[in-house]
């Protein structure tokens, strides 16, 4: 990565031209550039006549607007430096697989994503946001991208919000209340159609987590995995969170709003209440993990998962409610295996033998579909 530092102008334009002309960088950090002229401008637009259109990354705010004004914005690929903000003493108002959401002030909040998430995840996910706000789904449309430490997060403009467990573990005699509005969403998800290819279908993520294991299970049992998984899952162009759980969702006021949306998909909706079976009925049994994985405990999470199933399946027939069911207990328990294996959280048991006990099930179902 070719770095650019102090000023580039008239006096040095030609030294850096030079210099460039022999590296040819695509990528050119402009993290220490303080300011550019006419002159400096008109050497990197001759790189870009060399090279192709050449990225510009971490560029000032105040060196930014010279590349805005002059039009060469639309020339480069020009990025301003992400914004760094600081959590500690911040409010951590959920946490989930992807990261950490923090409060960090009184109209805003942040999505730390877990390091070794890079730049590109975080933008994408935004953009996921965004495609997902404009088929009328209930999230939170965030304005910035940051930078926290070694991590990258989203910054979101929501007032007054908890998530979704916590909320029910304050009034914890409204469950079934947020049950039946939790329900009622998913349901308008699993009903809202988007376009061939936005997004993959909801089997290949269920296939992911299989590949994320591999080195824990022999060949032959991923492959028998995941050829059960195309055989069964649905496919369809209906939306699909992948990870609709209760430190996903936040409450604001009286409405439900999603905040995580990375690994949104379309297809099985067997996808999203596998991962609630995961958390709801696989991990969830002792009062400490289900405050650590859902926010509520685990007599909350039994009665919000009970009548959560209750309106969901209201007006379906039996063969259909069978079906999904034996879709979510399978990719439940592929997704169980996934996340035992991928959490730094000590468990009771070796993982190793977790893993034998799990493949035990899923060999168990897969010999009921003749697989």
């Amino acid at each position: 990565m070719y770095q650019l530092k102090g000023k580039m102008d008239s006096t040095n334009a030609a030294a850096f031209e030079k210099e460039l002309m022999q590296e040819k960088p695509l990528l050119i950090d402009a993290a220490g550039l303080e300011y550019i002229s006419s002159a400096g401008l008109r050497v990197l637009l001759k790189l870009a006549k060399e090279v192709g259109k050449p990225e510009i990354i971490n560029v000032s705010s105040d060196v930014y607007e010279i590349f805005d004004v002059t039009g060469f914005t639309q020339i480069l690929n020009v990025s301003r430096a992400l914004r760094e903000i600081s959590t500690e003493g911040c409010e951590l108002i959920g946490k989930g697989g992807n990261g950490s959401v923090y409060r960090i002030d009184d109209e805003t909040i942040v999505k730390v994503f877990s390091e070794g998430r890079t730049l590109d995840y975080v933008r994408k996910s935004r953009e996921t946001a965004q495609t997902v706000f404009l088929h009328n789904i209930p999230c939170a449309i965030s304005y910035d991208v940051v930078k926290s430490g070694n991590c990258y997060g989203v910054v979101y403009e929501l007032l007054n919000v908890k998530t979704l467990g916590r909320t029910i573990h304050s009034e914890p005699e409204k469950a079934e209340y947020w049950a039946e509005k939790a329900a009622r969403l998913l349901k308008k998800l699993h009903s809202t159609e988007f376009e061939e290819g936005v997004f993959q279908q909801a089997g290949e993520s269920v296939k992911y987590w299989v590949k994320t294991v591999e080195d824990k299970i022999s060949k032959e049992d991923a492959e028998r995995i995941k050829n059960a998984v195309d055989k069964i899952a649905v496919k369809r162009n209906t939306f699909v969170h992948e990870d609709f759980h209760s430190n996903n969702i936040m409450v604001q006021g009286d409405e439900l709003l999603l905040i995580d949306v990375d690994d949104a998909c379309v297809g099985d909706p067997a996808v999203d209440f596998a991962g609630m079976y995961t958390t709801h009925e696989l991990t969830s049994s002792s009062d400490e993990v289900s405050m650590w994985v859902l926010g509520m405990n685990a007599d909350e999470s039994k009665r919000y998962w009970k009548k959560f199933k209750e309106v969901y399946f209201e007006g379906m027939d039996e063969k259909e409610v069978s079906g999904l069911m034996f879709r979510m207990k399978f990719f439940g328990t592929v997704k169980f295996l996934y996340g035992i294996m991928k959490t730094d959280r000590k468990l009771s048991a070796d993982r190793d033998v977790l893993a034998k006990q799990i493949m035990s099930g899923l060999k168990q179902m897969m010999d009921a579909l003749g697989m």
